[in-house]
């Protein structure tokens, strides 16, 4: 069932891959590994549909969800880099929109970093409104934030990729999917995607997302906070992708935060060579992209988070990898992209299944095994 390559040095991954599937409830997945640019493990089992029709091949693509996040971050470290785009300007000096409802000073730093409170839209929009850009954008450029801006921070969960991709296009003039295709997956030939073209779809799995689509209609009775919160996963109801996940119109938008697709391959090369000198990114301002800038209590999770700029930062109560200076993202029930500076790791997993969401015992067992594999 796993298939793949991996070097004898981190054959242990193999084991624990293949564990997943055995007793982990694994259906379909990949994992690899690079140190020092070079890939140890590139693996990938199991089934890409739930009926067992498809075998996982090692170009099977998948929805990723917040793993696009830290792909949607490297692209704004790259422009920080090339001075296209000041951190501490404020957003509506680039989208002069965004200045309604008292946000004017808000700047780029403060959206990056959850800062912004802007993680939801209050106001009910219709269903399917996720995939109109010009819609989710105008929305979330006129709403008033659910708190004040930098006194605390809150997960953007779901329209993180929206405020940072219009800002993205309003800098350069084309979208966060079109800008890491040409400028970061393109060059590095890294099979990853946001806005899947449509003769890509006959590569993706299936995903298997638990339970019923949300209803359309928002509850009723819940206080600000609830709302909030209910808001920024189901405002419009299928934000998150449940009962849209696996239909073209889904992968063919441009969802930055939650539709990105791509191979366990193409995200550790990524982050490979985020880590490799001035390869995509200025190294300096990838410094500044993954120095902390807010660590605490997210008052969307209700529970500590870690951000650099765009990128989740390793922290103990959910660490990436144990070295120090580890950033990437994870990805809703499992999937996780990252690096570690200080040992060379690039590490890309992604499944079909969804898991746990704070803690999957999936992905903790595969970074797990690596660095066990490396300490040897």
């Amino acid at each position: 069932m796993v298939e793949g390559y991996c070097d004898p040095r981190v054959e242990p991954l193999r084991d624990v891959f293949r564990a997943n599937f055995a007793e982990r409830g694994e259906l379909g997945a990949a994992v690899c590994v690079m140190v020092g640019g070079r890939v140890v493990a590139d693996l990938y089992g199991g089934w890409a549909d739930q009926e067992h029709g498809r075998r996982w091949q090692p170009d099977t693509l998948v929805n990723m969800f917040s793993v696009g996040k830290g792909l949607v971050a490297a692209c704004t470290a790259r422009l920080a880099g090339q001075g296209q785009l000041g951190l501490d300007t404020a957003v509506a000096t680039y989208w002069p929109e965004f200045a309604a409802a008292g946000k004017d000073a808000i700047t780029v730093r403060q959206l990056l970093s959850h800062q912004a409170g802007l993680p939801a839209v209050r106001r009910r929009l219709p269903p399917g409104a996720m995939l109109d850009w010009p819609a989710m954008t105008a929305a979330l450029a006129e709403q008033e934030p659910w708190w004040e801006p930098v006194t605390a921070h809150g997960y953007h969960v779901n329209t993180f990729g929206f405020l940072a991709g219009e800002v993205i296009r309003r800098v350069t003039g084309t979208t966060a999917g079109k800008l890491l295709r040409d400028e970061i997956a393109g060059p590095l030939g890294a099979d990853v995607h946001i806005g899947l073209p449509a003769t890509e779809h006959q590569r993706v799995a299936t995903f298997i997302w638990p339970g019923p689509p949300p209803a359309e209609e928002q509850p009723h009775g819940l206080d600000n906070a609830q709302l909030m919160e209910h808001n920024s996963y189901y405002n419009p109801s299928g934000l998150s992708g449940a009962g849209v996940i696996n239909t073209p119109r889904w992968r063919a938008a441009e969802i930055p935060s939650t539709n990105a697709h791509g191979t366990a391959r193409g995200v550790a090369r990524v982050y490979a060579a985020l880590i490799s000198p001035a390869a995509i990114v200025d190294p300096a301002a990838l410094t500044e992209a993954i120095t902390e800038q807010v660590y605490g209590p997210d008052l969307v999770l209700h529970r500590p988070s870690r951000f650099g700029l765009g990128f989740q930062l390793t922290q103990p109560e959910r660490p990436i990898g144990p070295g120090q200076a580890t950033f990437g993202h994870f990805g809703a029930g499992g999937s996780l992209g990252f690096a570690d500076p200080g040992s060379g790791v690039a590490f890309g997993y992604v499944m079909n299944q969804m898991g746990p969401r704070w803690q999957n015992p999936r992905t903790r067992a595969l970074v797990d095994a690596v660095y066990e594999s490396l300490e040897r």
